[in-house]
């Protein structure tokens, strides 16, 4: 039974609802793996309750119930999207440790709708804030290529886990390239949607202008599959759109000649790892045998990027983490003493570094005398990003770029220079900053470190990416 983890999500699908295996038997070859994974990526497993609603899928198809075509399909979903009543909802951080929900997450109450089954919630940068999955209080993510190496991050566990076939499929989130980074870091695919195509109800809150839901999976199909499953309007969250969602499956053969894919010129600096840039190149030449056009495009405004999205980032960071404060949710420290030193006590004891490197600089940047200085500004450079993607995409049909400037590289390099691993951010970023959806691809390997191809789309034009992704995928593995 092992060889069902060498299956795509899709496949793995397939044969569950043909009744050549049982989800109960699916279940138990992944659980099996995450008992024996030594790269730390999951926080907590519901090997119980998992079992149990494989079971009870099992029992609905032996009776002849109709369902729905990807039930009894396991998956793991990052350790930031709540689940009702079990084990705690800690986003990586201390002072959550003992939460536990008193709801579901919107993605989660799709993926229960589709009866698919929740393993476990994945390891990550301590509420999602973090480039290599290191700063967690469960200990970093091991990557899967190279344990000495980073998985990348936010939602490297997620990423780490479709890679070593922990899971067919995962759930991660993005803020800054937090699916996309680590997709390309693993070697898998992963996709942030437009923003609010996706729910985020239920997602505890990094940057809420910023974040959103997407999948991880081996394959562009699988995420394709998932994609369909959790997206949609959700009345409960005020920015998710109410737009229909297209058969994304049905979108992935089609053709792309005439397709028309901009290289935006600055993201190809001479700074570019040249070994990185020489593996797009080539996912840009199968494009172009394939019949695309390939044009060069300009986004001026990138290099103000990283410092508007930092501003902005831990401003909405600042605000939202407010909330754990030692009384309505979260730690609370022993030591007793008057409430403002509670607080205090309770939230030093509780954050790790870095989430209070990023509270301290977003409370400064919206501080009396400061906020119009950054914080206006950077809203003020956010608009001109967006504009420089508008026009860019007005003359191209996607944009093709590198998803990282580097590999993945060793565990504890940026330790003492947070700035640096900032930088590394500056080709995911923009995407969230404009809110246009964008999928990291396998791009073949250097030095035999995975590399990502990012294709940027239109907002809610995600089944443009995918087909697009979907034939450099078919390229790659030839």
């Amino acid at each position: 039974m092992s060889d069902l983890r060498s299956l795509s999500g899709v496949e793995l699908a397939g044969k569950i609802a043909a009744g050549r295996v049982s989800s109960r038997e699916t279940c138990e070859v992944f659980l099996s793996a995450i008992e024996k994974d030594d790269h730390n990526c999951l926080i907590s497993v519901r090997r119980a309750e998992a079992l149990a609603e494989a079971d009870n899928v099992d029992k609905m198809r032996a009776q002849g119930a109709s369902l729905p075509p990807y039930a009894g399909l396991p998956l793991v979903i990052k350790d930031n999207m709540v689940v009702r009543g079990e084990q705690p909802t800690s986003c990586a951080s201390k002072i959550l440790k003992n939460f536990k929900s008193p709801y579901d997450a919107h993605v989660v109450e799709k993926l229960k709708e589709a009866r698919m089954i929740i393993l476990g919630k994945t390891n990550m940068d301590e509420f999602a804030m973090g480039s290599s999955s290191e700063n967690s209080a469960f200990g970093p993510v091991r990557g899967p290529v190279d344990p000495e190496r980073v998985a990348g991050g936010s939602s490297g566990g997620s990423a780490t886990a479709v890679a070593l076939g922990l899971a067919p499929m995962a759930l991660g989130s993005d803020t800054g390239g937090s699916i996309r980074q680590p997709a390309a870091f693993c070697g898998v695919v992963g996709l942030k949607p437009t923003y609010g195509r996706v729910s985020r109800y239920g997602l505890v809150a990094y940057g809420s202008s910023l974040d959103q839901i997407g999948p991880l999976a081996g394959t562009v199909e699988d995420a394709a599959a998932l994609l369909g499953i959790i997206a949609g309007h959700d009345k409960r969250e005020s920015t998710s759109a109410d737009v229909p969602v297209p058969d994304y499956l049905g979108a992935l053969d089609g053709e792309i000649k005439g397709l028309r894919v901009g290289l935006p010129r600055e993201y190809f600096p001479d700074s570019l790892d040249s070994r990185v840039r020489e593996r797009v190149m080539d996912q840009v030449a199968c494009l172009e045998d394939l019949g695309a056009e390939i044009m060069e495009v300009s986004l001026p405004h990138t290099e103000y990027a990283i410092a508007a999205y930092y501003i902005i980032a831990t401003a909405e960071a600042s605000a939202n983490l407010a909330r754990f404060d030692g009384v309505r949710y979260g730690h609370r420290s022993s030591v007793s003493g008057e409430l403002l030193e509670m607080y205090r006590r309770s939230r030093s004891e509780g954050f790790g570094r870095e989430v209070k490197r990023r509270i301290m600089l977003g409370t400064y940047v919206l501080s009396a005398g400061y906020y119009d200085a950054y914080y206006l500004k950077a809203q003020k450079v956010r608009t001109l990003i967006t504009r420089d993607f508008t026009r860019a995409l007005e003359k191209a049909d996607v944009l093709v770029t590198p998803t990282t400037p580097t590999v993945s590289w060793k565990l504890g390099s940026f330790e003492d220079n947070p700035v640096q691993m900032y930088l590394q951010d500056i080709f995911t970023v923009t995407v969230n900053l404009t809110g246009v959806p964008a999928v990291s691809v396998p791009a073949g390997q250097v030095d035999g470190l995975p590399v990502g191809v990012q294709i940027i789309g239109r907002h809610f034009d995600e089944a443009a990416i995918l087909k697009t992704a979907r034939k450099l995928e078919r390229e790659v593995n030839r």
